[in-house]
């Protein structure tokens, strides 16, 4: 998600579209004296669209985040999505997480259009180019140790997390030429889960969902963002996500070099390759066939590269080099 450079300016009034319910919200949230004074739309979500409200008043200028789920299938899961990323802000404004803070939310669209959640502006943008790949994934492997690591009571716990494919769901690509690889992918996630230590997961950290700013030596992390998905699982979920999102970015050795990363800043995975193996190929097969719903966004943010069937072409890659590492 691009949080300011490149957004797109739509209106002022967010009355398009029947916003206008949404807008009365949003104002109901704001301090006494102050307005919304320019809406852009932030490039690069997919499950959601996402709007900068820049806001003028007395005290100044300040910008939010308005993110507000449209297609029906969110919309249908909306409750759920929302409420655990609300409760999520909140437990995270007391961390060394940079997350957003949460201003209000909406889960039920009881006053909005549509299933909102405003949140305050993070600096930075997202960088997906293959130049400095390799430093901002050391970031990430630090960053995403920090999560892990999060104190959280039993009471605030997320969710266990989800599957999100299954040995009956997986799709190949149609013209593979590696039907046997894929095969042998889905009967590994037909076991059962390995047994697994649990943490904070926050179960869909990727390139696409960190913001940085600065170069070079100052190059650092300033946000992470899109806490819906936040669960409570094995760490190797999470940097198996994190991996598939490098390999189909950045080529198959990328993807593969992340969980050695995480390793080498004090990360815990699973000792035995078989079980970590799981993980990978549970997290990889939800991408079949052609990883296009994630090419949409990140094609928006500049990787006009990143073609179905180069992705295809990755993500067989990437099966085939998890099997020669772990199996």
């Amino acid at each position: 998600m691009v949080t300011g450079e490149g957004a797109e300016h739509i209106r002022t009034d967010l009355e398009d579209q029947g916003w206008g319910a949404t807008r009365a919200w949003v104002e109901q949230a704001l301090s006494e004296a102050e307005l919304i004074e320019e809406v852009r739309r932030l490039r690069g979500g997919w499950t959601s669209e996402m709007r900068r409200l820049d806001i003028g008043g007395p005290g100044g200028r300040r910008s939010l985040v308005l993110r507000s789920f449209v297609k029906p299938f969110f919309v249908r899961h909306a409750e759920g999505l929302l409420t655990r990323e609300a409760a999520v802000l909140r437990l995270l404004g007391g961390t060394d997480v940079p997350a957003a803070r949460l201003v209000a939310v909406d889960a039920l669209a009881q006053h909005c259009a549509h299933p909102s959640l405003l949140m305050s502006l993070l600096p930075g943008t997202v960088r997906l180019g293959d130049e400095g790949a390799d430093r901002r994934a050391e970031l990430l492997a630090r960053q995403l140790l920090r999560i892990h690591r999060l104190p959280v009571t039993a009471e605030a716990r997320p969710r266990t997390y989800q599957a999100w494919t299954s040995p009956e769901r997986v799709s190949p690509p149609e013209d593979t030429e590696q039907p046997e690889l894929w095969q042998r992918a889905v009967d590994v996630i037909r076991g059962e889960p390995p047994e697994y230590q649990a943490c904070f997961l926050h179960r869909d950290f990727h390139p696409g969902n960190v913001l940085f700013t600065g170069d070079g030596d100052g190059l650092r992390i300033s946000g992470v963002v899109d806490w819906v998905e936040t669960s409570w699982g094995p760490a190797d979920l999470d940097v198996a996500h994190c991996s598939t999102a490098l390999a189909l970015l950045h080529g198959v050795s990328a993807g593969m070099h992340f969980a050695d990363r995480y390793l080498a800043v004090g990360g815990t995975l699973a000792e035995d390759g078989a079980a970590h193996l799981y993980w990978r190929l549970l997290d990889a097969l939800a991408f079949a066939p052609d990883a296009e719903k994630v090419a949409v966004p990140w094609r928006e943010v500049g990787r006009a590269d990143l073609a179905p069937a180069l992705l295809a072409r990755r993500l067989e890659e990437y099966l085939q080099a998890l099997f020669d590492h772990y199996a």
